[in-house]
């Protein structure tokens, strides 16, 4: 008898599911695992403007956290700083240069923080 290689994808109930585990998307937690990075332990803060049409943005990396918390980090930072940005993998972008400010609020939080770059 041959083996079955087939699998759920998705399922009514539960939405779209995990190839690893199996289960519903939200409720997976090996992806969750995977995806906190390794680092050092510094915070880097740098400014780039390279690909933006010479619009400058504040990057945040080295942040160790899960996926959730950064996302919840990088919300009070741009509240902080009263401008939008977002997260791509792993690094915070802010909108414009945020460098000192950035740089005093996360040493307050705790972080061991560096300024990176030029």
């Amino acid at each position: 008898m041959a083996p079955n290689n087939s699998r759920l994808v998705y399922s009514c109930q539960s939405g779209r599911l995990c190839p690893a585990c199996g289960k519903a998307s939200k409720q997976c937690t090996c992806r969750k695992a995977a995806a906190t990075p390794k680092g050092d332990g510094i915070v880097r803060i740098q400014r780039e403007s390279k690909g933006r049409k010479g619009k400058g943005v504040t990057l945040i990396s080295g942040i160790p956290l899960a996926a959730e918390e950064l996302k919840t980090l990088a919300k009070t930072l741009k509240q902080k700083c009263g401008s939008g940005g977002t997260i791509k993998n792993g690094v915070i972008e802010i909108q414009g240069d945020h460098r000192d400010r950035l740089f005093d609020e996360l040493l307050k939080q705790g972080w061991t923080v560096k300024k990176a770059g030029g």
